[in-house]
């Protein structure tokens, strides 16, 4: 008993080692990486090797990530905070920068519309793989209660984007990590999740925030 105790414990630090060089560790590298490296394709790296290891897990549900359960209703619930989100950002941005808001589409609109289609397939849903499928399914055993579970996603999620070097990259993606979370805990599928995800990232990049998420800095 004693032997099998101290195995699972080593097994569980194993895991939280894991836990943090991967979603704390690995950003912080990225960061103070010599020279620039490009994001996506980092991105997607870490991509393929978490859906490798979710698929070759016996335990994991493989559903979960096309199932188009709660859907709809997930749509009907976006809806009402995507209004409150959009008149929040927009005046925020009108009371900043207003000469921002829409620049993205106005000034480059075929970059924007490749964005548009791109940022959901290259972007969201392998982050979505990342810090919700494989985040929940690899490190539950960390977490008693699944509310803890749903708080390390999004704090996860939000200082990976430390990044991008603005504070309110990290502060709109902890906010968006959490709501992201918990749809996942709730509907146990990946894609209203990135449906939610893409909505809010092209709103993000429409309305003009969008030059926080890739340029880096505040002030620029």
């Amino acid at each position: 008993m004693i032997k099998l105790r101290s195995q699972s414990n080593y097994v569980r630090a194993l895991l939280w080692l894991e836990f943090g060089g991967l979603f704390f560790g690995l950003p912080v590298v990225y960061l103070l990486r010599p020279r620039p490296i490009p994001a996506i394709p980092v991105l997607l790296i870490i991509f393929v090797l978490c859906i490798v290891l979710l698929i070759r897990d016996p335990a994991f549900e493989r559903r979960s990530l096309f199932r188009t359960r709660q859907l709809a209703a997930t749509l009907r619930d976006m809806l009402p905070r995507m209004v409150v989100v959009t008149v929040l950002l927009v005046g925020i941005l009108l009371s900043w920068q207003p000469q921002r808001l829409f620049d993205f589409p106005r000034r480059a609109p075929l970059l924007w519309a490749a964005v548009m289609v791109g940022y959901p397939l290259l972007s969201v849903f392998p982050q979505e793989v990342i810090f919700r499928a494989f985040l929940f399914h690899r490190y539950r055993s960390l977490f008693s209660d699944r509310r803890y579970l749903v708080a390390a996603s999004a704090v996860a999620f939000g200082f990976m984007h430390i990044v991008f070097e603005n504070w309110v990259a990290v502060a709109l993606t902890l906010a968006g990590g959490a709501l992201f979370a918990s749809t996942y805990r709730r509907t146990r599928s990946l894609l209203p999740v990135c449906v939610e995800h893409a909505v809010y990232g092209c709103l993000i990049f429409t309305l003009g925030w969008g030059r926080l998420f890739y340029l880096g800095a505040l002030e620029r």
